[in-house]
């Protein structure tokens, strides 16, 4: 469970106010909001790279505020991958794990497990430079997973592909929650896949959390008009395919 309580992050001009929320263990929390106010920034600060003016972060019960990254038990998916040039796929999936100075042999069978989950095992000896946009977000889960993180950062982790790939990687990630049940804080712009990950939806605007709740009770505030065209398609979708009568 991670719990984020009276934050505030003061950068230049702009700030978080009293960044206040909580995340159940097996919990997927999706953040909207339009660009500029402060999603990214939040889940930044959470995972360590950005210190708060005050407030606290805690996980599992540790308040885990003024620890670095590396002892926080959390692993971030940037929108851009960040995924190493000079590094094989497995090398980039097993950096966190030679972090921790674990044995090779565990380091093998964690790379080589997590690669099976999601089916990336082809391509282990490539660099990332020779492997597809669907491929490399593959990687980038696969290096956060394979720490066994206690919660789970995506900064709009399907915003770099085509809009078929980007449907396909939102079905894996459903997937991948629904087996290994892990705690998440996905951004997003995307409606439809706001609606599809969440168990429940934030919504941030002018540095403040302004609705936090299941995604129907979300989707009624007026703000949360300038998603109405991506309502209209998955509501279109959803009844070509059964979901909703």
């Amino acid at each position: 469970m991670i719990v984020v309580k009276d934050l505030w992050v003061e950068l230049g001009e702009f700030t978080l106010k009293n960044i206040t929320f909580s995340v159940e263990k097996g919990e997927y929390l999706v953040i909207m909001g339009p660009s500029g106010v402060g999603k990214t920034v939040l889940l930044h600060t959470i995972v360590g790279m950005i210190r708060p003016s005050r407030g606290k972060i805690i996980i599992d019960g540790v308040d885990v505020t003024n620890k670095p990254p590396e002892e926080r038990g959390i692993a971030l998916v940037p929108q851009n991958y960040a995924l190493f040039p000079h590094m094989t796929v497995f090398d980039n999936i097993a950096y966190g794990l030679r972090a921790k100075k674990l044995p090779r042999s565990e380091i093998v069978s964690r790379v080589r497990s997590v690669a099976n989950l999601l089916n990336i095992e082809h391509i282990l000896s490539k660099k990332p430079s020779q492997i597809s946009g669907g491929e490399q977000q593959r990687v980038a889960l696969a290096r956060a997973l394979v720490i066994e993180p206690k919660v789970l950062l995506l900064d709009e982790p399907t915003a770099s592909l085509d809009p078929s790939l980007r449907t396909r990687a939102r079905e894996l990630i459903k997937e991948l929650h629904k087996e290994l049940r892990f705690t998440a804080i996905h951004v997003t712009h995307n409606m439809i896949e706001a609606i599809e990950l969440g168990h429940r939806i934030a919504y941030i605007e002018g540095g403040e959390i302004k609705a936090i709740g299941k995604p129907e009770e979300v989707l009624k505030l007026p703000e949360l008009r300038i998603y109405i065209d991506d309502i209209r398609r998955w509501i279109d979708i959803a009844k070509k395919l059964r979901l909703i009568m």
